[in-house]
């Protein structure tokens, strides 16, 4: 089983807590309401020029701002007490 990193991102927390609409972040970094607004609901991820221009806008940090997670996976369980 392949794993695949997901990217995780802060940026409706970083952006209410700075008090900005994402309008005006939009504004701020270039590019519609819609593109924040898809960023911020997993829709889409921004490039890293765009994601650079968040955060300079936000005055972040990158790993303030997205994260990313790889699902856990289990051992494999083996019958008895020897090696597989």
């Amino acid at each position: 089983m392949n794993s695949q990193l997901v990217l995780i991102n802060h940026l409706r927390e970083l952006r209410t807590a700075r008090h900005l609409s994402q309008k005006e972040l939009a504004q701020m970094v270039g590019v519609s309401r819609q593109t924040i607004n898809s960023i911020e609901n997993t829709q889409y991820n921004p490039t890293a020029k765009l994601a650079l221009l968040l955060c300079i806008a936000l005055d972040c940090k990158f790993e303030d701002l997205f994260a990313f997670e790889c699902p856990m996976h289990k051992a494999p369980r083996y019958r008895g007490t020897g090696a597989p």
